[in-house]
């Protein structure tokens, strides 16, 4: 029975790393308007997060509860910096796709 337990346990600690890693990497969508261009998030798995080609909203942390993506850093833009906390539910999450919602807000990312 032991190690029945101890199966079922590792198992699900494997699988919740699994979901975890499909999110690290880099997520790229077109920038609007400019459909040549794109802009994202780096999504490090240290926790740190960068913003790709997006001078005024730099990432620079994230952190996942659940099925809930939060992304902090700061606002630049006339003259004043602003700290941000941004919550995202993630509604799809595979190898190749990450879409988020939040804040009233759709957003689709592609690797």
């Amino acid at each position: 029975m032991k190690k029945l337990i101890f199966a079922l346990v590792a198992t699900l600690f494997v699988l919740g790393g699994c979901s975890e890693d499909k999110i690290i990497g880099t997520w790229l969508q077109p920038i609007p308007g400019m459909e040549d261009e794109f802009q994202g998030i780096r999504l490090n798995k240290d926790g740190s997060a960068d913003s790709v080609n997006m001078r005024t909203l730099q990432y620079d942390h994230w952190q996942r509860k659940g099925d809930v993506l939060i992304l902090t850093g700061q606002s630049i833009g006339n003259h004043q910096t602003i700290t941000i906390r941004e919550e995202y539910k993630i509604q799809k999450l595979d190898n190749h796709t990450l879409e988020l919602y939040g804040g009233g807000s759709f957003l689709k990312y592609t690797r």
